[in-house]
């Protein structure tokens, strides 16, 4: 069976040449890189080389990358080694704000700190959009001020929404950070890679600490990114003398080989604009088959598609289950999900949805297809085609 594979934004899959550098890494640079001798510093050299390669991708220097084991990791170290950095300082900074549509990476850990006792939560809303609103920020801000200051210790909002694809306002909320003495962490996992990064151009947005992760944009699993901007404080919450001893642990290098390929060709791909306006375009064919051919089927969100990330749509169904949805789709060839990967088997609808006050009955029936550089049109009409089909089956069984 051919497999067309529309669940691009849970991971996609990698390039020739990324499996290459993965296997060399296996292979032939497996020494560990901390090690004096040759082979050692030979592998030393190609962590080097594919950092910076990972540097350009984000325009930003080799210095300010951190290679961690994933990405969720990378977000564990932003936030938590935010709020150790104020601690060690003896700064009582405990507040985090965050928003209720991020990825679980970031709500359970929030979760996790404020059941503990480390931090406390405020959580900015969202509109029917699926935009965080912004409007209030400040005020929030200067709510969690104390006589010693601004008790606000990081902002952590995503770039791109990764069930929806929705961009979000990082300039502006960059901006509100900065005039306020706020760390603001982006989560950008759904961004780079698919999008043109500079964060040293005076037009980029504000941020202090970003993170993403190659295995989204063709790279391999098993390693997370994380940009620290150059006097950023920051405590490693895994201690240990490698990556500048911001993280500890032996560096996992055939990973880190196959990521840096994996940038290189990222950027090589999204600063042709075209190639970003081709897959965009079978997105918008996708959705319009889809809502011309299913009776009452409606994108989950009223923003244009040029304020859509290119890959995603998310898509309601009244009266269906998503999860009858998803199998049915996988038995005919077809990969999709109902929403983030890490919450997949939840029969429960999707948390973003809810946020957004999408309907309980459509959020239940609603699925995300995310496609990717390699997508193709006869997919998108196949694809079409099959979800035509299953929804109306699905609707034949269902009770009147």
């Amino acid at each position: 069976m051919n497999r067309i594979y529309l669940d691009n934004n849970a991971t996609t899959e990698p390039s020739k040449e990324v499996c290459q550098a993965v296997i060399a890494g296996l292979e032939t640079l497996w020494h560990n890189p901390s090690s004096i001798h040759r082979p050692g510093q030979e592998a030393k050299h190609g962590v080097e080389i594919a950092r910076g390669k990972v540097a350009s991708l984000l325009g930003a220097k080799s210095r300010e990358i951190v290679f961690t084991g994933s990405g969720t990791e990378a977000i564990d170290l932003a936030i938590r080694g935010t709020l150790a950095a104020n601690r060690k300082s003896r700064d009582s900074k405990n507040v985090i704000i965050t928003t209720p549509i991020e990825h679980s990476a970031v709500l359970n850990l929030c979760r996790q700190l404020e059941d503990s006792g480390q931090a406390k939560v405020v959580k900015l809303p969202v509109d029917r959009s699926g935009v965080v609103v912004v409007a209030g920020l400040e005020e929030i801000i200067k709510e969690h001020a104390s006589e010693s200051g601004n008790d606000v210790a990081i902002l952590s909002m995503q770039w791109v929404n990764n069930e929806t694809g929705v961009v979000q306002p990082v300039h502006r909320v960059g901006e509100i950070c900065e005039r306020h003495n706020v760390v603001f962490h982006c989560d950008a996992t759904q961004w780079v890679g698919k999008m043109p990064t500079d964060l040293q151009s005076g037009e980029a947005p504000k941020i202090d600490l970003l993170n993403c992760s190659p295995h989204k944009f063709h790279g391999p699993k098993g390693v997370g990114i994380l940009w620290v901007r150059r006097g950023v404080k920051l405590v490693p919450t895994t201690p240990g003398s490698q990556e500048l001893g911001r993280r500890g642990g032996t560096e996992p290098v055939p990973a880190i080989l196959g990521a840096g390929v994996a940038a290189e060709q990222a950027m090589n791909w999204v600063n042709d604009e075209s190639n970003r306006m081709h897959v965009s375009e079978l997105r918008d064919q996708l959705e319009h088959q889809i809502l011309s051919k299913i009776s009452g089927s409606k994108v989950n969100t009223t923003r244009a598609q040029s304020e859509r990330i290119w890959s995603t749509t998310n898509i309601g169904f009244p009266s269906l289950a998503a999860e009858a949805f998803l199998l049915s789709l996988s038995e005919r060839g077809v990969c999709v999900s109902a929403g983030s990967a890490c919450a997949s088997g939840s029969l429960d609808p999707s948390p973003v949805l809810l946020a957004m006050g999408v309907d309980e009955q459509i959020a239940h029936g609603s699925i995300r297809l995310s496609l990717s550089r390699n997508t193709t049109e006869p997919e998108i009409e196949r694809a079409s085609q099959l979800i035509e089909e299953v929804a109306a089956q699905l609707s034949r069984s269902m009770p009147t």
